[in-house]
């Protein structure tokens, strides 16, 4: 296999289909997240290319958009990954990778086994925390209707992935929800140290926005 060739001819089929999308999950997320997992990824025994492709692809059908997801997930990569030629083995270990990246709630075991995967999950991780975290939480709050924020509604204790998917809140709340459980659920050593800063910066932004929210500063 040609696999720059493949990697590009991925990126020229998908990145269409995610340009201008409004809630976070777009192009540049997909992009950032390739970016992460290879800065990741140079410092763990694994299969590159396997991680490149799962960064690539690990939203093509995301759960909180798609019905159906896991079937359509499979069918989209599919589509992309025979025509290339792509071994059947590594196409079943890029499915792996689409069907456990996602938090999901944070719910039970994380079912993610492969390292390639736990490195695709730490860089998609990433980009939901700090500086472009806090921008995609209030793009998708904002897309879907969730207000700003609200002192009466508090966080929410999930009891299922079903529970999870279907709750509705402020978006300030999604902090407690997730954002803020990422960090201690980092899979490697790289991507704990690259987490940690991101996480204080939320920190931050939380201490200022209830300060602004209070009227003390």
């Amino acid at each position: 296999m040609n696999k720059e060739f493949i990697i590009q001819s991925i990126i020229d089929q998908i990145k269409s289909q995610f340009d201008g999308e409004s809630t976070g999950h777009d192009w540049f997320h997909i992009e950032r997240v390739w970016n992460n997992a290879k800065l990741i990824a140079e410092k763990e025994d694994c299969d590159e290319f396997i991680v490149e492709l799962g960064a690539l692809f690990h939203d093509i059908a995301d759960h909180k958009f798609v019905d159906d997801y896991e079937n359509e997930a499979e069918k989209r990569t599919r589509a992309v990954l025979e025509p290339l030629r792509v071994d059947e083995q590594v196409i079943q270990d890029v499915l792996h990778i689409i069907d456990n990246c996602s938090f999901k709630g944070g719910i039970g075991e994380n079912k993610m086994k492969s390292i390639e995967g736990l490195i695709v999950q730490d860089a998609d991780r990433l980009d939901a925390i700090g500086a472009i975290g806090v921008a995609r939480t209030f793009a998708y709050g904002g897309k879907f209707g969730n207000e700003i924020y609200n002192p009466e509604v508090k966080p929410t204790n999930f009891k299922s992935e079903q529970h999870y998917r279907d709750s509705k809140t402020h978006t300030i709340n999604h902090f407690y929800e997730k954002l803020l459980l990422l960090k201690d659920k980092m899979n490697t050593k790289s991507g704990k140290l690259l987490a940690t800063q991101r996480h204080d910066f939320m920190q931050t932004f939380l201490d200022q926005f209830y300060g602004e929210w209070e009227g003390r500063l």
